[in-house]
């Protein structure tokens, strides 16, 4: 059976309430494919980009890692390859892909959880590095995301995430939305024949800030950038940050 759904993204991105409860749908449809389809939404650069993120962090012999909207566990795959002494933590809201993580799994020190990344309930200052493919954007309360992050980094410690990105420029901004807009309906139509099960993510961008505007925020929550790679023209970017401090 293929899924139906069906949402409208001024009213229902409006509320951070409504935003999680869509967030925790779409990714609960999309995870018997999401490791198909996510490769090919990206023209199968998706994986290059994350390995490239994982092994642009600071070294470190046994850091403490907070992987935030992990999914199917890809970037917790990596981060253990990378830090096989670390101790790495994958959270997510969505059920259906941490069963799927859990499966692929099969490194000791690997730990999934269902987490509020608003909220994790997690101690202060506890991590070494906190990643996130594809996680910013999707938080329901951004600010309050960014306050989480960098509560739960030790002084000094890194972040990185991996998102789609705003330009500052409007006019360029608006013809991205576009091609993303008809590139996601295409894959929503053929893997799932819905066209507007994909539009979330076009959805998502419209309140999510430009670039500039994204690094005052982060910066107003005492984490700094401290890097930045663009991908495809700029229709994604890998932000890295330091918590300052």
């Amino acid at each position: 059976m293929k899924p139906r759904f069906e949402f409208d993204p001024q009213a229902d991105f409006a509320s951070p309430e409504r935003k999680q409860q869509i967030t925790r749908e779409v990714f609960a449809r999309l995870a018997p494919a999401y490791d198909r389809f996510t490769p090919g939404l990206s023209f199968w650069r998706d994986r290059s980009w994350k390995r490239d993120m994982i092994q642009r962090l600071p070294p470190a012999t046994q850091p403490a890692c907070l992987d935030l909207a992990c999914g199917t566990g890809d970037l917790c795959f990596l981060l253990a390859a990378r830090f096989p002494a670390g101790r790495i933590l994958g959270t997510d809201i969505t059920d259906a892909m941490l069963d799927l993580a859990r499966v692929r799994n099969h490194s000791a020190n690997i730990e999934f959880a269902n987490a509020d990344m608003m909220q994790t309930g997690l101690p202060s200052a506890s991590f070494d590095l906190v990643t996130g493919g594809y996680a910013l954007r999707n938080a329901p309360d951004l600010d309050r995301a960014l306050a989480e992050i960098a509560r739960l980094l030790k002084p000094g410690g890194a972040a990185a995430f991996l998102d789609f990105s705003n330009p500052p420029q409007p006019a360029l901004r608006k013809l991205y939305k576009i091609l993303l807009h008809v590139w996601a309906s295409a894959w929503g139509l053929a893997m799932y024949g819905n066209p507007k099960l994909f539009t979330y993510i076009t959805a998502s961008l419209n309140a999510f800030p430009d670039r500039v505007e994204l690094r005052r925020r982060c910066a107003a929550h005492g984490l700094s950038t401290t890097g930045s790679r663009l991908h495809m023209f700029g229709l994604l970017e890998t932000i890295f940050l330091q918590k300052t401090g």
